[in-house]
Parts: structure tokens; sequence; C-alpha cells
């Protein structure tokens, strides 16, 4: 049911988007939609609910299996009689007891479907990722766009003075050139930003299907800071959550029903079996037969035994009955010797996946701290671009006043506001980076955009992921 809704929503979700461009899109929105319009994985999600299906008609293996045939014999001779022969019979055949070979290959099946949706999520994660990935990098050019816009503005505006110099003799005309050969540089700049915007946006319109940009709702805010959980609280939720780890788990259960499967395979089965049939020379029918059985089926790699017995009876004419009984026995010495050791095959595949389990598991901590440590770097770096910027202000400022007592050169003022562009363009590319360190740790402890805040506050992770 929770499919079905969130199925729903999210093509609610496409509908709105595509008819109306005006709509705003978040992180989540963006990821949402670009798992729900990927062909590939819709075409995987498809194979994949048909083999569920399938899985679900393998319960006829626990039902009798029926057969039925139907024959007519005519023979018609030039010598002697003709004979007319005409066969119905119906045939049952029922497992009794087989050690729970077919319920263990059932949840065999069963996990290998879990596997296949497991990585089925992972694939619907990426597809995810790359969404959130590209919308921020739309966001942060952006913003860098409009810094060099800017700053092209006050670089224009000092060169139409410079120019007033050059006119008046206060300043040279190499100095004019180049204040011009900047602005050149400045617009040659610019326009390869637009281009790559322009890229980005068209990859991320592919990406979540839509004809127009919509309004990205989401901001690089520069002056925004992140609160991390503690090491040991990151390393808990990612060893019950984090996929690699699920999987390591769903593939430890396998190997571990594999080994009790092989284990449990010299366990005799039983089945029983009934015939019913009709013959005749001609209709009605009005001779019957029918005949129940019991087979026993030893089979190991050194021995095979097979053991069956049938009785049965056929009225002749009436108060005169037919009665038959059949009793077989074969024997078939080292059918298959190279399947005994598919038991110890089977330990070792079951050993080596708990080593990687557990190789995993104890590096699972060490990479909740990396990780929040690479949040605090980035954390640490975005403070001190920001440092760096507002230093970088106040030095215009100082620059300014330094220009009007006559001490630098207005071309040396514009060069120092070229350096202070980069500055700027600096703390965006460090507030950026934070939010993909932010993503990562997300990604990493299985939680969707922006819940790590809420983590962190000690409100509980949503349950509803991206499947």
């Amino acid at each position: 049911m929770r499919n079905i809704i969130a199925t729903l929503f999210l093509f609610t979700a496409v509908i709105i988007y595509a008819g109306n461009n005006q709509q705003t899109l978040t992180f989540a929105d963006a990821a949402n939609l670009a798992v729900m319009t990927s062909v590939d994985l819709r075409h995987s999600r498809a194979s994949q609910t048909l083999m569920e299906k399938s899985w679900l008609w393998g319960v006829r293996a626990y039902f009798p299996q029926m057969s039925i045939s139907v024959s007519e014999n005519d023979r018609l001779q030039q010598l002697g009689a003709d004979s007319f022969i005409k066969n119905y019979g119906i045939s049952m055949e029922q497992m009794v007891w087989d050690g729970g070979r077919v319920s263990m290959a059932r949840k065999l099946e069963r996990m290998e479907l879990d596997l296949s949706s497991s990585r089925l999520n992972r694939m619907a994660n990426e597809i995810a990722e790359s969404a959130i990935a590209v919308y921020r990098n739309v966001l942060a050019s952006r913003v860098i766009l409009d810094i060099r816009k800017t700053a092209l503005e006050v670089l224009e505006e000092q060169r139409k003075i410079l120019n007033e110099e050059v006119l008046l003799g206060f300043a040279l005309d190499i100095d004019l050139l180049s204040a011009d050969i900047s602005l050149a540089s400045a617009r040659i700049e610019i326009n390869f930003l637009k281009l790559d915007l322009a890229e980005m946006e068209k990859q991320f319109l592919e990406i979540l299907g839509l004809e127009s940009m919509p309004i990205l709702s989401e901001k690089v805010d520069i002056n925004r800071s992140i609160s991390l959980p503690a090491a040991w609280e990151a390393a808990a939720l990612a060893k019950e959550q984090n996929p690699d780890l699920a999987e390591a788990r769903h593939s430890i259960a396998k190997k571990q029903m594999e080994l009790k499967y092989i284990s449990n395979s010299w366990i005799p089965n039983l089945r029983l079996t009934g015939n019913f049939g009709l013959s005749g020379p001609r209709y009605p029918l009005t001779r019957y037969n029918w005949n129940i059985g019991i087979s026993i089926d030893f089979s190991n790699p050194w021995f095979q035994n097979q053991i069956g017995a049938q009785a049965g009876w056929e009225p002749i004419s009436p108060g005169l009955n037919d009665k038959t009984a059949l009793a077989q026995n074969n024997f078939t010495p080292l059918p298959d010797p190279t399947s005994g050791y598919r038991k110890e095959q089977a330990k070792l595949a079951l050993t080596l996946e708990q080593e990687k389990y557990n190789n995993v598991l104890e590096l699972i901590g060490r990479t909740a701290a990396i990780a929040i440590e690479k949040c605090i770097f980035a954390e640490q770096k975005r403070l001190l671009a920001h440092e760096a910027a507002s230093i970088g202000n106040e030095r215009c400022r100082v620059e300014e006043i330094r220009l009007g007592l006559g001490h630098i050169t207005r071309l040396k003022l514009m060069e120092i506001l070229i350096e202070q562009t980069q500055r700027e363009i600096a703390v965006v590319e460090a507030a950026t980076a934070l939010l993909e360190a932010e993503r990562e740790l997300e990604r990493f402890l299985d939680l969707q955009p922006g819940e790590l805040i809420n983590f962190t506050s000690g409100i509980a992770p949503s349950q509803t992921r991206r499947r």
C-alpha cells in the first residue's frame, strides 16, 4: 500500500511539474522525480514484479500434481476381428515429505528476489543522487554567475571613471588598455559560465523528464552551518540502516539457507500416487481400474535407492475382480560423488560472507567518523572563506580611500576588485562543498535529503525511503 501511495504521489508531482513550470522543486522532489522518470529503473522494476508473480505461483509445488490422458486405439484387420479400445485416465501425485526441501528452495528464491530488490533500491538511490548533484551544481553556477555579473558592472563603472581620468590627463592610455583587457576577460568568463550553466540545466531537465526549468527552492546559503551528530550516533545508525550492510546481511542469510538446503539433501522424500482409468470398446465405457502407491527416494552422493509399492483393483465381471500388487527397488551406487563436496563449498561460501560482513561492520564506525570529519573540515573551509571575503571587503574599502588620496591607481583598484570577486566565488564553492559533504553523510546513514538535521536534533529519521 505504501508503494502505491508513493507512486500516486510521484505521478501527481510529474503532472504538476510538467504542466506548470512555476512549481518549486526541492532536493527531495528532484530525487523523487528522477527516480520516477528513469526508463531503465522502470523496466527493471517491471521485471522484478514479473519475478515476484512467478515466485507466487511456485506454491503449486505443495499441491497434488494431476495429469489426464485420453487415447483411442481402433484397429481394423483383414484377418481376424477388429478391435476398438478407448482409454481415459487420471493420475495424481502428492509430495508428503521431502525434508523441507521445497520450502527451503522457495525461501532461497525469496532471498534472491530480496537481493534483487535491494539492488534496484541502490540503482534508484544512484539515480536520485545524480539529480541532487546536478541540482546543487546548477545552484552554485547561478550564484557564481550573479557574482561575476555584479563584478563586471562594478568594473565597467570603474572603467568609465578611468576613461574620464585619461581624458583629463590623470591616467595613462596604457592603464585604460589594461582595464579593457580585464573587462574582456571578465566577459569571456561570464560567457563560459553561461554555457556551462545552460548545459547543466539541460542535463537536469533530461534527468527529471521536464520540458522547462522549475523554480529551485533550495539555495546555496554561504552563512548556513550544520549541526552534526556524534560519531558513535552516526555509527550506530549506519550499522542499522547502511545499504551495504543491509545487502551483506541478505547475502549471509541466503548462504545459511543454501547450506541448510544442501545439508538436508540426504533426507528421503515420500510421495503418494494414485491412478483411475476408464476403458472399453465403445461408449459408455464400462470397465474401470484404479491403483494407489507409495514411493520413497533415498538420494545422496554415495548411493541412490528408490523403493516403490503399488496396489490396484480392476473389476472384470459382477462379483469378480482382478487385484494387482507391485513392489520395486532400484539401487544406484555412487550416482554423483563430486556433489559430496557441495556442503563444504557452501560452508566456505558462508564463512566468506560472514568475514566480509564483519569487515564491513568494523569499517562502518571508522567511515562514519571520517564522514563527520569531512563535514567538519568543509564547515571550517566555509568559515575561512567567509572570513577571507569579509577581510577582502574591508580591504576594498581601504583601497578606495587610498585611491582618493592618490596612493594607488584606479587600475590597481580594479585588480583588487577582481581578486575580491574570486574570494566571493570561493565562499560559494566552500558552501557547495559543505552541502555535498552533508549529503554524502546522509547517504551513508541512508537518510533522505535534509533529514540529517532531524537526526541530529533527536527526531527519528523517516522510515519512508526512495523505493
